[in-house]
């Protein structure tokens, strides 16, 4: 395994203690409006992955004004670290990734502090499923109609390598454009992100 920074990760255990300090840290979200629907830690902010990449600069000022501890996290982990380069990138090199993600929070403290609600596959999952399947497509192509479909199954797995040496998913950045995991009163703003910075609800 390997060893975490911790200049720029924070454990869960020590979320728990800065959570209960003087000075609540602002919890930086950056999964899909659906699967923050379906569970989410109570107050965090929800900044979609897409919307940090287009808005990196101005969430960076406005959590850097805000004079708050910033936690990102997803669901396990690879996305809120890309989200902590691109804020870092931008001059906000305070911000840490909550170690192992909603994931490892839940399996830590329990549903306790989480707030569930209906919504899609967790995008890890999404992601397994519609690789598997891309896969499996490519190979009874290839026997049943021509062998230049078994590409499909080539092309899959060689995205899968990639995104494991790199640490990205572009897989993950499709399906998070999918209807399903949109949220049906419409995309995530920047300006809403920033009212919640400058005056952020107990709950959400």
């Amino acid at each position: 395994m390997t060893a975490q920074n911790p200049e720029t990760t924070i454990s869960v255990d020590e979320l728990r203690e800065l959570l209960n300090g003087a000075v609540a840290p602002v919890l930086l979200d950056v999964r899909t409006p659906a699967e923050h629907r379906g569970a989410h830690l109570t107050g965090s902010v929800l900044v979609p992955e897409e919307l940090v990449r287009g808005e990196t600069q101005r969430l960076a000022d406005a959590l850097a004004d805000a004079d708050r501890p910033v936690v990102v996290l997803c669901q396990s982990g690879p996305r809120s670290r890309q989200a902590r380069e691109l804020l870092a990138g931008a001059g906000l090199t305070e911000a840490r990734v909550l170690d192992g993600g909603l994931n490892g929070y839940r399996a830590a403290v329990g549903d306790a502090a989480v707030q569930r609600g209906e919504g899609p596959w967790a995008m890890e999952r999404q992601v397994r499923m519609a690789a598997g399947s891309l896969v499996l497509v490519g190979l009874l192509g290839g026997r049943l109609l021509s062998p230049k479909a078994r590409v499909i199954s080539g092309a899959i797995a060689s995205g899968l390598i990639y995104s494991a040496a790199s640490n990205t998913c572009g897989m993950a950045q499709v399906l998070a454009r999918m209807p399903w995991n949109q949220d049906p009163e419409g995309p995530v703003r920047i300006e809403d992100v920033l009212a919640q910075l400058e005056d952020p609800p107990q709950d959400r």
